[in-house]
């Protein structure tokens, strides 16, 4: 059983006594977290908190020098951002990794393209990536290049990405810093429903007007 008489299998995701150093700074010594399935749980505290570098570890960009990860239960190691994803785990960085170059079913699904006889499955690509969208209640052509987007579209994109993982855990870092009200709006309502559905979202944020609305 897990802290307070909860079952470790209730919980999304438990990180246990999670500390990191960089040469001899520790930027993290003994941090717990917990997320709930259907629940957007805020991450707040100063620049240089340590709230990036624990979400780091979380999302496999970093590796942790101590204390456990466990998902649904289990313990897990997480030793890359791409085994992060397959293991259902994503993160919206706050500077967007798309390729703007690329379309939004292209930046969703790259290196991991539908293909027929060794052949690029486009009609498929946009196919799957509109079946994201709709999900989302999001309208937004599967074919436009990302360069054309506003911030907000190109983090709805990001989202769809995540969610081509099925991932169950959704970090967002500061995902509301380049957008208008109506943007933030449009945002909270994907993330409602993101909780409807089951998926635990960790929230940065340094707005407590928002804290106190999402989550």
């Amino acid at each position: 059983m897990g802290e307070g008489g909860m079952n470790d299998s209730a919980a999304a995701v438990r990180m246990t006594g999670i500390s990191k150093s960089f040469g001899g700074v520790r930027a993290l010594e003994g941090v717990d977290l917990e997320v709930l399935p259907g629940e957007v749980h805020a991450l707040m505290g100063e620049n240089g908190a340590g709230k990036s570098t624990l979400m780091k570890i979380l999302s496999g960009v970093y590796s942790r020098d101590a204390g456990t990860i466990r998902l649904n239960g289990e313990d897990v190691e997480i030793a890359s951002p791409r085994q992060a994803q397959d293991l259902g785990l994503s993160i919206i960085h706050q500077e967007l990794a798309l390729m703007r170059d690329l379309t939004a079913a292209q930046n969703i699904f790259i290196g991991r393209e539908p293909r027929r006889f060794g052949i690029l499955d486009e009609s498929r690509l946009n196919r799957d990536a509109a079946t994201i969208f709709q999900s989302m209640n999001l309208k937004l052509d599967p074919t436009v290049r990302v360069e054309t987007l506003t911030i907000a579209k190109q983090q709805m994109v990001e989202i769809a990405k995540a969610l081509s993982y099925r991932s169950r855990v959704l970090i967002m870092d500061e995902p509301t810093a380049a957008l208008n009200d109506t943007e933030i709006a449009e945002l909270f309502a994907i993330i409602n429903r993101l909780k409807s559905e089951g998926v635990g979202i960790v929230y940065i944020s340094h707005k407590m007007d928002e804290i106190k609305r999402i989550s």
